[in-house]
């Protein structure tokens, strides 16, 4: 059996004011490409969708008409998507009675048949072969809120509440499952271990538990298919827990990464091999500085002049990073008539003030309101009001509060 495994869209997603349709759009015309030249049984998308819980009706289109795409093109193709943390999970499942005739399953939300029992039926989805044979179960594990996993029967601990769900739902699979057939999970979460990007995630920090541990997945999981990290890696060094990545670069600090879907084989239950599919970048992303001005304004002069039989929709994204002695009232007005013809779009210009006293590194120095998370601003108001660190109590209080706000963004 042959399946891909993706995350992340973030379908609808802007940067810096800026859609980011086009991009997408060239994702996923290759992704049907490589559908077809491939032709893999199942194509997992593991949560993360769309960028927010309200996305535009662009980004919702962008998703079923690849659906519908990729069902005309392969009939056979099993496709399994979550949501994300990102995602509003009544939104993905509100189609899904209409997915399932294209063989799609969408599962935003885990639900109990009574106090402390899983409804795991619901989350096991078949995974079958060209010839319709089973070959696999996906366990299929949303990004799981606090209201879905603690309450009455359940208790109040967050993490306790994620290891009943896991061990009720690999419990059910083991049943289920016949000889030679794998375990395939996906799931969106953060896994201890993972490296995070500078700033395009969003924190999973609930109370104490931010980090899952990987032990969550009993070695019956043949491979785990991870999403919420934009970063190709793999978990404690694990072939077979892994996260694909983000398709596109979701933010400048993604520039350098490996954009990618995973290719994944079995052969029966065991795990056969792991390769990616690099995705072709359709429009660049480029950084200049953090320099003086006076060095950067000959770079961006010499940036390449519009060619007016190119698409301009592939014209670079630029960012430029400014180091200043002292203010300068017209830096946006210098370094637009320096890209006065060139063929990139400006989104962003940075400006750090020499003297500032601060010694961190580059990265660092470059620190906005956009790129804090909310634990971030409460923590720095909170050491203002009161001097010091916020306790762990508060911390704890502030993130219930923070998810009571997510999830009312979710109603409709």
């Amino acid at each position: 059996m042959r399946l891909f495994h993706t995350s992340d869209w973030h379908l609808g997603q802007s940067l810096h004011g800026q859609e980011r349709d086009f991009e997408h759009a060239c994702f996923l015309d290759w992704l049907l490409g490589q559908l077809r030249l491939r032709q893999p049984d199942a194509l997992l998308i593991a949560g993360d969708i769309f960028d927010t819980v309200n996305p535009p009706v662009k980004a919702q289109e962008r998703l079923y008409d690849f659906i519908v795409q990729a069902h005309e093109q392969q009939p056979k193709l099993d496709i399994v998507m979550i949501a994300g943390n990102h995602d509003s999970g009544s939104r993905i499942e509100l189609p899904a009675p209409l997915m399932r005739r294209l063989r799609t399953h969408a599962l935003g939300r885990v639900h109990w048949l009574d106090e402390g029992r899983l409804d795991a039926e619901r989350l096991l989805i078949p995974l079958s072969d060209a010839r319709g044979k089973v070959q696999a179960w996906c366990l299929a594990l949303p990004f799981l809120r606090p209201a879905e996993v603690t309450g009455p029967g359940l208790g109040d601990d967050y993490l306790q509440g994620i290891t009943q769900v896991h061990a009720q739902l690999i419990e059910a699979a083991l049943k289920k499952r016949k000889k030679d057939q794998a375990l395939i999970a996906i799931s969106h979460a953060h896994m201890a271990g993972g490296s995070v990007s500078e700033d395009s995630e969003r924190s999973l920090i609930i109370g104490n538990a931010e980090a899952l541990p990987a032990r969550l997945f009993d070695k019956a999981i043949g491979y785990v298919a991870l999403g919420h990290l934009h970063k190709p890696q793999k978990v404690n060094r694990e072939a077979r827990i892994r996260y694909s990545g983000a398709p596109i670069p979701l933010s400048f600090a993604e520039i350098n990464y490996p954009h990618q879907v995973l290719e994944v084989e079995f052969s029966g239950s065991q795990l056969v091999s792991v390769e990616p599919r690099l995705v072709p970048r359709a429009v660049a992303l480029q950084r200049l500085g953090p320099a003086p001005l006076a060095e950067l304004l000959p770079l961006l002069n010499d940036l390449p002049v519009i060619d007016l039989l190119e698409d301009p929709n592939r014209q670079p994204w630029l960012e430029v990073r400014v180091r200043l002695d002292e203010p300068q009232p017209d830096l946006r007005q210098q370094i637009e008539r320096a890209l006065h013809g060139k063929a990139v779009r400006l989104v962003r210009i940075s400006a750090e003030y020499a003297g500032s006293g601060r010694e961190e590194d580059d990265e660092q120095a470059f620190v906005e309101l956009a790129r804090m998370t909310p634990q971030d601003l409460f923590g720095r108001a909170w050491e203002q009001a009161y001097g010091g660190p916020a306790d762990a109590q508060a911390l704890a209080d502030f993130a219930e509060l923070l998810q009571d706000v997510l999830q009312a963004e979710e109603q409709p």
